[in-house]
């Protein structure tokens, strides 16, 4: 299925939680691209998602047809181990409260964003969405997972019981300008990206990195995640999960060696294999969201490294040895 310009949203009320961050302000951005012009970005200083009252009240504020629910408490592997009880609480309320008011406020459409982090540890790679259920997630991120799996059991019984139109997408890990790059948080490529630049910057000889480098993982440039995003809500109405990715996986030992040479760190790298790797394997089934919507992924991965490591030279005045 070729991808088609869309108009479907044009003159449509849009609320994206979320809106503010990493994919959030892309998917605003694409939105806008595409004619809407009517994006309602809900700030956790104005309104604490987490409460029915607050949620009702965003919604009578923003009075949406359609809500992209973006928003996460999310980090690498080293928050999820230290804050498994709140990444829970926070995503699975969050989820449950935006769900069950947007119903409520006779919302049109709700698209649930969901994380590969919701598949079983031992998934058979590509990750099929028919796979979802078949065992319990990496332990180290289980409860972020598994709040943000509850996203998809509450849309396909609202679906069922109340007819809600709700849809629920499965990123792969993204990469991109604007990530995180604060190390309490950050993923494992704005991570690596940093310690690069900055053992370069400061001449240090090696960098040390979690794991042993053998884990696998597929990544997806965030524009054009932004851009599938936007091809669901214009086109989706089905309660099965979408996978979106780029159909490709990397181990992590030949990622970190990409962007040494794409930072120019020469120094030696150090594996920690006290620290954990996290799943196996990672690599999703990428032919529904291409069947049903039309998305297939087209920034090439070098491209888009090289875009996000300019992106973090910019806003840091980190500089090459080179």
């Amino acid at each position: 299925m070729a991808e088609q310009a869309g108009n479907q949203l044009v003159g449509k009320r849009v609320v994206v939680t979320g809106g503010a961050g990493f994919l959030g302000s892309h998917v605003v951005e694409e939105l806008r691209r595409r004619g809407c012009r009517e994006v309602f970005v809900p700030r956790s200083r104005d309104y604490d998602l987490r409460r029915a009252e607050a949620v009702a009240r965003m919604y009578a504020d923003a009075r949406p047809e359609i809500v992209i629910h973006l928003a996460a408490v999310v980090g690498g592997i080293g928050a999820n181990r230290e804050n498994p009880g709140r990444f829970f609480y926070d995503n699975l309320t969050m989820g449950v409260e935006l769900m069950e008011q947007a119903r409520l406020q006779g919302v049109s459409k709700f698209v649930a964003v969901g994380t590969v982090c919701a598949y079983p540890k031992f998934t058979p790679v590509p990750f099929k969405e028919d796979d979802l259920w078949n065992g319990y997630p990496e332990e180290t991120n289980a409860a972020y997972g598994l709040a943000k799996k509850m996203l998809l059991v509450q849309a396909q019984a609202y679906r069922e019981q109340y007819g809600f139109n709700a849809i629920y997408l499965l990123p792969v890990n993204l990469y991109g300008p604007r990530d995180s790059f604060d190390a309490s948080k950050s993923h494992v490529i704005p991570a690596l990206i940093k310690k690069c630049l900055d053992a370069v910057a400061t001449g240090a000889s090696r960098i040390a990195v979690w794991g042993t480098g053998n884990a696998s993982r597929e990544f997806l440039y965030v524009e054009d995640c932004a851009r599938a995003v936007v091809l669901a809500t214009e086109r989706y109405d089905k309660p099965e999960a979408v996978n979106l990715g780029a159909g490709k996986e990397i181990k992590i030992r030949d990622l970190v060696t990409l962007i040494a040479r794409m930072t120019d760190f020469a120094g030696k790298i150090v594996w920690d294999s006290s620290n954990p790797d996290g799943q196996p394997r990672r690599c999703l089934d990428v032919s529904r969201a291409e069947r049903e919507f039309g998305f297939i992924a087209s920034t090439e991965f070098e491209t888009g490294l090289r875009r996000t490591i300019e992106w973090y030279r910019s806003q840091s005045g980190t500089k090459t040895a080179s």
